[in-house]
């Protein structure tokens, strides 16, 4: 089964271009309804190869009506604001949530089938019913997340970071859509230079795109997404080749943070999670607290760099308190290191704590920021690679001048030596 997200104003060309090809079949879009006619889905719909429909509206699509009260597709209703939520939700990195939407109706008790028999009489898939829940005297359900392998979505104006535009209403549910899928593709009506969309403006930011199509041509975005820490991370870029295209997304809200301004360039408004502050650099994009952590969830970072007081063998991170000592707080870093299957997790730090103590244990002993999170460590000494499913430290490179002996007694676990050893290279 393949899925795809499609908002009110999904490309039309994708939609043909979906329709000339036959073997492309178990489609289940995710629509607010199936179009009308040769309109919208109801060109895949008449050519038979979509299989089931999420939606909260058929309408006057008889087509549709007709193939689903015949058992020729599947249909699981859901009310508008819950659909826009769950495909939100999905793109958030959050599984599940509340809402008093469809509470004591069929949409909590299942009655409304998913697929009938071809009788027309008789179910072959029961709707799913949604768990109850009660908050501050109210009935609430459970509905969970939606993430679909594509999304298809028409905008308004898009660079060749991304970064994209809507028009008016035209936004609807392409937002949401564009956020929860893997694969996000773009039409737009016009494409732009880097840096000619105001950063104040964008409504998609680039890190959710991944194909900008404009009439018959394509363009990739390839643009690796990093979060640096503060501290020891921040000096991360400096080592960059020359022509790497990285945006760094600080977590207050800055997608493309640039570095630090010239006495002219200084704006208060412009500051990293330091509070300290920065420039942006062409391409760039700003927005509030609650899409920065969005997108941190939901893995759309590819790489994270933190600081720490402790990690384990097996990806344990500790890096917020010393009980009875130090209270820096988790700020940030448990939502940073909350999808490790899909943003790496780096840790830059000195290999030994003051007085010479371990930072690199078999487990750690302060309160942790995450569970097997971490997949390499940095230090003044080594590369450490985690194996995070096996529970491996594996030595990967040495500093310069650096030798086996020194990091094995400056390491409080295990490890092994991989078979590459090598020098790390400036």
């Amino acid at each position: 089964m393949l899925s795809l997200l499609r908002p009110l104003r999904a490309s039309l060309r994708t939609r043909t271009a979906i329709a000339r090809r036959p073997e492309v079949k178990n489609l289940t879009f995710v629509s607010n309804n199936g179009g009308v006619g040769k309109f919208g889905l109801g060109l895949l719909l008449m050519s038979g190869q979509i299989t089931k429909m999420i939606s909260s509206f058929i309408g006057d699509n008889k087509l549709f009506e007709k193939l689903y009260l015949t058992g020729k597709i599947s249909l699981e209703l859901t009310p508008q604001g819950t659909l826009t939520e769950r495909c939100r939700a999905g793109g958030a990195g959050i599984p599940a949530f509340y809402t008093p939407s469809g509470a004591g109706t069929a949409i909590q008790t299942g009655d409304i089938p998913i697929k009938w028999n071809e009788d027309g009489k008789t179910i072959d898939i029961p709707g799913r019913g949604r768990e109850g829940r009660v908050f501050g005297g109210r009935e609430f359900i459970m509905e969970e997340a939606i993430v679909g392998d594509f999304a298809l979505v028409r905008v308004w104006k898009a660079d060749a970071y991304g970064n994209c535009v809507f028009r008016y209403s035209a936004q609807n549910f392409a937002g949401a859509m564009a956020r929860s899928a893997k694969i996000t593709i773009v039409e737009a009506e016009e494409i732009v230079e880097v840096g000619s969309i105001d950063p104040n403006h964008v409504h998609l930011p680039g890190i959710y795109v991944h194909r900008v199509v404009q009439a018959t041509t394509e363009k990739q975005i390839e643009i690796m997404y990093v979060n640096l820490g503060i501290g020891m991370p921040m000096l991360a870029p400096a080592f960059l080749k020359a022509g790497t295209v990285v945006h760094i997304q600080s977590e207050n809200g800055i997608l493309g943070m640039g570095p630090y301004p010239t006495a002219d360039e200084v704006d208060a408004d412009i500051t990293n999670a330091g509070k300290e502050t920065v420039i942006l650099v062409p391409g760039a994009a700003t927005f509030d607290s609650a899409e920065s952590f969005a997108m941190i969830r939901g893995g759309k970072i590819d790489v994270s760099m933190l600081g720490a007081m402790q990690v384990s063998a097996r990806g344990d991170l500790a890096n917020y308190m010393i009980p009875g000592k130090v209270v820096k707080g988790m700020g940030g870093a448990m939502d940073l290191v909350s999808n490790p299957d899909s943003t790496k997790i780096v840790v830059v730090m000195d290999h030994l704590a003051k007085g010479g103590k371990h930072k690199i244990l078999e487990s750690c002993d302060l309160p942790l920021t995450g569970v097997r999170c971490v997949s390499q460590i940095i230090t003044d000494l080594c590369v450490f690679n985690i194996d995070r499913k096996a529970g491996k430290l594996i030595l990967a490179e040495l500093q310069p001048g650096v030798t086996i002996e020194q990091v094995t007694a400056a390491t409080g676990a295990r490890f092994e030596v991989s078979a590459g050893l090598k020098t790390v290279e400036y």
